[in-house]
C-alpha cells in the first residue's frame, strides 16, 4: 500500500475514532497529495518519494508556525501544530540521529574526495540525494560545514 492509500485509510479510521487532530492533519496531507497528482506537469501518479517530500514540507511549515505561536504567547495554537507534526511524522521514514548522520556524511565526503569547505557544493549535492527523507536539509548542511572546517 503506498503512502497516499495509507493516508486515505487512516482518514477513515480517524473519522470513526472522532480524532479531530489526526483527521485535520491527514486531510491536509491528502489535499497536498491530490494537488501534486493533478498538477499541470504531473503524470497523474504520486510516488512515495514525492509524498515524503510533501510531508516533510508540511512538518517544517508546522514547526515554523508553532515557533511563531510560541513567540506570540499563543501556546494553545502552538500545541495544535505540534500535535499535527506528531501525526505527520508517523508517515515519514525514521530520521537519522546526529551520530548516524555524521557517519553517513563522512562516507560521502570520502567518496567525493572533499578536503575543504570549498568542496561543500559537491558534498551537499551527493548528500541531499542519498539522505533525502532521512534528515532535514539544514541538519545535513550544518554537519557538512562542521566536518569540512
Amino acid at each position: 500500500m503506498d503512502l497516499f492509500d495509507r493516508v486515505s485509510e487512516d482518514i477513515k479510521d480517524a473519522m470513526r475514532a472522532k480524532d479531530k487532530i489526526k483527521l485535520e492533519a491527514l486531510r491536509g496531507a491528502k489535499k497536498e497529495f491530490i494537488e501534486a497528482k493533478t498538477a499541470k506537469d504531473s503524470d497523474g501518479e504520486l510516488s512515495d518519494e514525492v509524498a515524503v517530500k510533501i510531508l516533510q514540507k508540511m512538518v517544517k511549515q508546522r514547526r515554523d508556525s508553532a515557533d511563531i505561536y510560541k513567540s506570540q504567547d499563543r501556546p494553545e495554537l502552538a500545541e495544535k501544530e505540534l500535535e499535527e507534526i506528531a501525526v505527520l511524522e508517523h508517515y515519514l521514514p525514521k530520521q537519522l540521529t546526529e551520530q548516524e548522520l555524521e557517519v553517513k556524511l563522512k562516507e560521502i565526503i570520502a567518496s567525493v574526495g572533499a578536503t575543504s569547505a570549498a568542496d561543500m557544493g559537491k558534498v551537499m549535492g551527493a548528500a541531499t540525494k542519498q539522505l533525502a527523507g532521512l534528515a532535514p536539509g539544514k541538519a545535513i548542511s550544518d554537519t557538512v560545514k562542521k566536518l569540512l572546517s
